[in-house]
């Protein structure tokens, strides 16, 4: 799996993980059982987790949204 995206906001997570099961796309949401040792403070990022298959739409996604600056760097597009 690779990552799509990385950060602290919870309602940037809801909403993608919201256009990913919209558009059939399967992800995993990693870290988010770290509030345990953060304290439920929201100082590690959560990531949410794609298969490189449905990468390239999930990223096309995430643009179309306007939320493509929240995308992690593309590490195909060297």
């Amino acid at each position: 799996m690779d990552e799509l995206l990385k950060t602290n906001d919870m309602v940037m997570i809801s909403f993608v993980e919201a256009l990913l099961r919209e558009a059939e796309i399967p992800f995993m949401t990693a870290d988010q059982n770290m509030s345990i040792v953060e304290g439920s403070l929201g100082i590690i990022p959560r990531r949410i987790l794609v298969d490189s298959d449905h990468l390239q739409q999930a990223r096309r996604i995430l643009r179309d949204a306007d939320v493509g600056h929240e995308l992690s760097p593309d590490k195909g597009a060297r």
